[in-house]
């Protein structure tokens, strides 16, 4: 980040203090910090949503096991991949990930389509998005600042050990490789690449419905 700051202050003549705000502003268009208060009533809402919306839900004891597992694996962040059934499915693994013990996740979030309002809530439940340059231009070469601050970020993320869901679809489109999700799993592979962490686990998840909501 400050290498790319730097470059670019050398020919706008833009202070400190402007590049600082351009970076706390493209941070928070990435995360949000996680409000405990609306992780406690959303999960209470979710219990009472998916006792209307399903007769039930079963988690697949083995599946469960080797996810547990691989969480004790020590000094190694955990990356889980997913398929893309519904716009529930975030909401649904957040809350059973978080239900064993194994922290909220980050969860990636496909930004097109999202209001602010529902931006600011999902990011205060762990959602995470692309900068909106980045989202509006997915195939430009030249990310300057906001994909040194999005780089620089997943590396933290990584470093710090909290679990990451990466979504590799986006519905109603399936079988089929997202750009966001191209952009996420750069950013990981880049991170080990260049040593910000030594390794990650990439651990498949993913839930299954009888009829789609």
């Amino acid at each position: 980040v400050r290498d790319v700051t730097t470059g670019r202050s050398s020919g706008s003549g833009g202070d400190g203090k402007s590049r600082k705000e351009k970076i706390l502003k493209i941070l928070a268009e990435i995360q949000a910090p996680l409000s405990l208060l609306m992780l406690r009533l959303c999960s209470w809402a979710l219990l009472k949503l998916l006792n209307h919306l399903f007769l039930s839900v079963q988690l697949h004891r083995g599946q469960l096991e080797m996810v547990l597992r691989a969480a004790r694996t020590p000094s190694v962040p955990l990356v889980f991949l997913s398929t893309h059934k519904s716009q529930l499915d975030g909401l649904l693994l957040s809350f059973l990930l978080f239900s064993q013990g194994l922290g909220v996740p980050r969860v990636t979030v496909g930004g097109q389509g999202c209001s602010p309002r529902l931006r600011a809530l999902l990011g205060c439940l762990g959602g995470i998005f692309l900068p909106l340059r980045m989202e509006q231009m997915p195939n430009d070469q030249d990310e300057g600042l906001p994909g040194a601050v999005l780089a620089t970020y997943v590396e933290e993320v990584l470093r710090s050990r909290q679990p990451l869901l990466v979504f590799l679809e986006e519905p109603p489109v399936a079988l089929r490789l997202s750009a966001s999700a191209r952009e996420w799993l750069a950013l990981v592979y880049r991170a080990v690449r260049d040593g910000a962490v030594p390794d990650v686990l990439l651990v498949p998840v993913g839930i299954a419905y009888d009829v789609v909501p």
